[in-house]
C-alpha cells in the first residue's frame, strides 16, 4: 500500500490520467481517519527515536497547485510530533540575496541535519515550474536544472538523507471549490490572492510543467508519489503510510547510555 502512488523511474507520465479522487482507493472515510490516527501515534514514537538516535534524517518535499493542501497536510500529519525534531521551510519568491546565488543555494541550507525531519513547503522544483510557466528565465537556463536537481538529490541520499517527494494532485474543479470557500468564509479571506486566479488561467501550462518534472526527476533514489488529493482525509492517510513505511525501514533506536547507570538514585 505505501507504494500505491509511487512513480517508476523512466516510465512516461500522463498527468491528465492520474487520479485526483482518493475515494477510488479508499471509500470509507471513517475507517481511513481511524487508521490515520493510529499511524500518527506511531509516527510520534518513531520520530522521537529518530531524533534521539541522531544518525539519519528525512527530507519531505511537498508540491501542489495553489490550494492543493500543502499547509493542511503539514498540520494534520505532524500534530503532536516533537517540534524540536521537525523543521518546516516554506519557499516563497526568492529574495535578492538568494537570486545572487545558484538556484539550489537557498535549498541546501535548510536540508535536515541528523535526527531531523525537514519538510519543504514548495522547494527547488519551483525553478522548473513557476520559472518555466511565467518565462522568468530562458529555457536554456531552466531545462538543465532537471539534471542538476537529480544530481543534488543523489548527493543528499549518498550522504544519509532519505528523500520523500509528494505531488498533491487536485482537479481544477476542486481548486475552484477551495478558492470559493476562501472567498465565502471571512476567516479564510486572508488566504485568497488574485495572483492565484492569474495562475489558474495557466492551468494547462502548469500541468505540462508538472508532467515533465515528474518524468525527469523520478529516480530510484528519490521517486515521486502522486497523491490523489481531492479528498483531504485520503491525502493525509496515503502520505502518512509512506512516511511510516520509511521510518519502519530505518528502524531508529534510542541510544544506549554511554555510562553505567546501575544503582544511581536521585536525591
Amino acid at each position: 500500500m505505501p507504494n500505491t502512488h509511487r512513480l517508476q523511474p523512466g516510465s512516461p507520465v500522463s498527468i491528465g490520467k492520474l487520479p485526483t479522487q482518493g475515494e477510488l482507493f479508499h471509500p470509507d472515510r471513517e475507517a481511513a481517519e481511524a487508521e490515520f490516527s493510529a499511524l500518527r501515534d506511531e509516527l510520534i514514537l518513531l520520530q522521537s527515536k529518530l531524533y534521539a538516535e541522531n544518525k539519519r534524517r528525512i527530507m519531505i518535499v511537498l508540491q501542489a497547485m495553489d490550494a492543493g493542501g500543502k499547509d493542511g497536510t503539514i498540520r494534520k500529519i505532524f500534530r503532536g510530533v516533537n517540534p524540536q525534531g521537525v523543521r518546516v521551510t516554506s519557499f516563497k519568491a526568492p529574495s535578492k540575496k538568494e537570486l545572487a546565488h545558484d538556484f539550489l543555494w537557498r535549498i541546501h541550507r535548510p536540508v535536515p541535519a541528523n535526527g531531523m525531519i525537514g519538510v519543504f513547503n514548495r522547494s527547488h522544483y519551483e525553478d522548473v515550474l513557476v520559472v518555466r510557466v511565467h518565462n522568468l528565465v530562458p529555457e536554456e537556463v531552466w531545462r538543465p536544472r532537471y539534471r542538476m536537481i537529480n544530481d543534488f538529490e543523489s548527493m543528499l541520499v549518498g550522504s544519509g538523507t532519505t528523500i520523500l517527494k509528494f505531488y498533491l494532485h487536485i482537479s481544477k474543479e476542486e481548486q475552484r471549490q477551495r478558492f470559493q470557500a476562501r472567498l465565502d468564509d471571512p476567516h479564510k479571506n486572508w488566504k485568497f490572492s488574485f495572483e492565484d486566479l492569474d495562475k489558474r488561467k495557466l492551468w494547462g501550462q502548469y500541468m505540462a510543467a508538472y508532467q515533465e518534472m515528474l518524468e525527469r526527476t523520478t529516480t530510484d533514489l528519490a521517486p515521486w508519489y502522486v497523491i490523489p488529493a481531492d479528498q483531504k482525509w485520503y491525502r493525509n492517510l496515503s502520505i502518512m503510510r509512506v512516511i511510516l513505511h520509511t521510518l519502519r525501514k530505518l528502524n531508529p533506536q534510542y541510544p544506549s547510555p554511554t555510562i553505567d547507570l546501575t544503582g544511581i538514585m536521585v536525591d
